[in-house]
């Protein structure tokens, strides 16, 4: 992983908006975490899901690319465990196996008392493509 890598996963615009800071990355491991705030909550005042899923998918990204091959999540999945009371959220993306074209990842996400929020399983796929 050079610079140029670590510029374009920190120019994720969305992932900028959501607050969402890259705090490690490396060939297929990266960790991101978000401070919860008012925009993150549904109507009942709980982080909402895809505020959960939007982190996990910042951290994927990070490790997935962090080789510099340009790779896209082709499917996700993600099981929620609880809800979190506390006041950040942090996500560690793990490779699990990689071929020449497909990758999977599992992501876990879990708040500052190492409270277990959710798991992101997401499968990516490697474009002939490398990151410039």
């Amino acid at each position: 992983m050079d610079d140029e890598q670590t510029k374009i996963i920190k120019n994720d615009r969305f992932a900028s908006f959501m607050g969402i800071e890259l705090v490690k990355m490396e060939t297929g491991y990266a960790m991101a975490k978000m401070e919860v705030l008012e925009k993150h909550l549904n109507g009942v005042n709980m982080i909402q899901g895809g505020a959960i899923f939007t982190l996990a998918d910042f951290a994927f990204a990070a490790a997935a690319n962090a080789s510099g091959q340009v790779t896209v999540g082709l499917n996700a999945n993600i099981v929620y465990f609880k809800a979190s009371k506390g006041k950040t959220l942090i996500a560690e993306a793990k490779e699990v196996s990689a071929s020449a074209k497909i990758a999977h990842y599992n992501v876990d996400v879990f708040n500052e008392s190492k409270d277990y929020i959710a798991q992101v399983n997401i499968t990516g796929y490697k474009k002939n493509k490398k990151i410039d």
